[in-house]
């Protein structure tokens, strides 16, 4: 990589971040008030309600089948389409509320803006979000393209901005509002823009995927042009290994421990934080797949010669497979790796044997990190029987399955509700790790339960500080279930379900429709539920 001493303009490190979160229209040109303009009804709004297949055949007509192939390469769906998740587009629109000095901008129906930007004020975002609404006619026409345009031109602030993100979502998409058709730059400002559509990207995980690979080819590109700029901190003199895919803060910090006595030193985490990370991140000499479902990012980095290697240095096993995997690949001498392996791995032992967790476990969610989380769990001495995630099976998620399923371990990619609650019912587990639906029904049934994304995920996963950070939180969550005990005892024939509340007269059950999921755990099909009624 070459660099030049060009120093971008930084802020503070929250680029917008003094102002008051706000949703602001832009005005379309010629059409007055953007603020009516946004309330008013469009053909689209109502399009949105019409079902995958619909759009995706509108989207096809729309000339965007290249996007909608790509997607399905990269992220293949399971047999039951996608798993039950927010909008995909939350998870592109944090990557980009996190980078410095970089702009957004949603193209999509009033109501799915408002849901994303609530989603993401919720999750700390204090940045403004642009919003650009449109009508029947100015999305028939291609007049909304135009209003994009010109907002973009609008925004376009070197002083403010290294670059400005515009994603479409369903409807736009689906029309095929053309933002390939966007400069590339505008007075030194990247336009970088993006389709997720909720018909084409299965999980807000995998979107996180879409923007930071579309930054890493732009980045790339710059790079093969001519000199780029220096990282903030300046260029790290060791060989450099990228880490992949979101993960709790100190955790970086403890891979490049684990990675010194091999002389090389932990790159730029990707999502990076602005964009001269960038750079930084494809300078490396190997790209860890942390999270193995970053597909686009993965293809950035093989294009620029860089070798990638799954997994993460999780537990003793985890560890030393890691290290020596990124030695091999970084070409470190033998000697190296094992000195590496044995500075660390008699402190991961001790700290798994200090903390032992005990009883049998459930694991589900969306964030990617299911597997390694079962990984460190089944080390520390848990019974793990069913991990389940939303993201796909890849290459680089290989060695984590593998290992899990030699230790009887039930795994499942592009995990459905119907499929955890059915592990959940075969397994009878005495903690369940799982999505809100998964732990309510858990807890419902007297089973003590913790939300991954909140109480699991948030946690260090790796070295040592990662081997006895869940066993406080596992194990007292498992203790608490004498509480439960005494709740269920207290409340019972009280309702629950339908029968729930205070009646006059004897409630009655109401027959919707059954549905039954297509998963079997050890050959047993699962149960039949009532839609909308939860009852397993």
């Amino acid at each position: 990589m070459d660099y030049s001493d060009i120093d971008l303009k930084r802020d503070d490190g929250g680029g917008l971040a003094a102002e008051a979160p706000v949703e602001r229209p832009f005005p379309a040109a010629g059409t007055g008030d953007a603020a009516t303009l946004a309330r008013a009804p469009a053909d689209g709004d109502a399009a949105c309600h019409g079902g995958k297949a619909e759009m995706r055949a509108a989207a096809a007509k729309a000339g965007q089948n290249e996007i909608l192939e790509r997607y399905a390469k990269d992220y293949p769906a399971g047999p039951h389409d996608q798993p039950q998740s927010m909008c995909p587009a939350f998870g592109s629109l944090r990557v980009g509320l996190r980078m410095r000095r970089t702009a957004t901008v949603l193209s999509g129906s009033a109501c799915c803006v408002y849901g994303l930007t609530f989603t993401s004020h919720f999750y700390g975002a204090r940045r403004t979000v642009g919003y650009v609404p449109f009508n029947s006619e100015t999305l028939v026409t291609g007049k909304l393209f135009e209003d994009i345009r010109e907002a973009v031109h609008e925004l376009a602030d070197p002083a403010l901005y290294d670059a400005i993100v515009v994603t479409n979502l369903c409807v736009p998409t689906a029309s095929g509002v053309p933002l390939r058709l966007l400069p590339k730059e505008i007075e030194g400002v990247r336009i970088i823009g993006i389709d997720v559509p909720g018909f084409g990207v299965p999980t807000h995980a995998e979107a996180k995927d879409i923007l930071a690979g579309a930054m890493l080819a732009y980045a790339r590109g710059e790079a093969e042009e001519g000199p780029v700029a220096a990282p903030a901190g300046g260029r790290n003199e060791r060989p450099s290994v990228a880490l992949l895919g979101e993960m709790f803060p100190a955790d970086p910090m403890v891979i490049g421990r684990l990675l010194a006595p091999m002389g090389l030193a932990a790159g730029p985490v990707v999502p990076t934080r602005e964009w001269r990370e960038l750079y930084a991140a494809l300078d490396c000499t190997v790209a860890a797949a942390i999270h193995p479902f970053y597909t686009a990012s993965i293809r950035e980095f093989e294009m620029a010669g860089r070798p990638v290697v799954g997994s993460a240095p999780v537990g003793v096993e985890g560890t030393a497979e890691w290290l020596s995997r990124i030695g091999e690949a970084a070409a470190v001498p033998a000697s190296r790796v094992a000195t590496a392996q044995n500075a660390i791995l008699p402190a991961i032992r001790g700290a798994l044997a200090g903390s032992p967790v005990r009883g049998r476990i459930t694991l589900s969610g969306y964030e990617g990190s299911e597997l390694l989380v079962a990984r460190l769990l089944v080390e520390s001495g848990a019974d793990v029987r069913y991990v389940g995630t939303a993201c796909p099976k890849t290459p680089w998620s290989a060695a984590d399955r593998e290992w899990l399923e030699a230790r009887g371990v039930h795994v499942k990619f592009r995990a459905s509700l119907e499929d955890d609650l059915a592990a959940f019912a075969e397994f009878s587990p005495d903690l369940a790790i799982g999505t809100t639906p998964v732990v309510q029904t858990a807890k419902q049934s007297g089973t003590p339960a913790l939300y991954f994304t909140n109480l699991i995920s948030s946690r260090p996963l790796m070295g040592p500080a990662g081997a006895g950070s869940l066993a406080e939180v596992i194990n007292g969550a498992i203790g608490g279930k004498p509480r439960f005990d005494r709740m269920k005892a207290f409340f019972e024939g009280v309702g629950e379900g339908y029968a729930s509340g205070i009646w006059e007269d004897v409630p009655q059950k109401p027959k919707p429709a059954k549905i039954r999921a297509d998963v079997a755990i050890n050959g047993r099909k699962a149960p039949t539920y009532d839609a909308g009624m939860g009852d397993v």
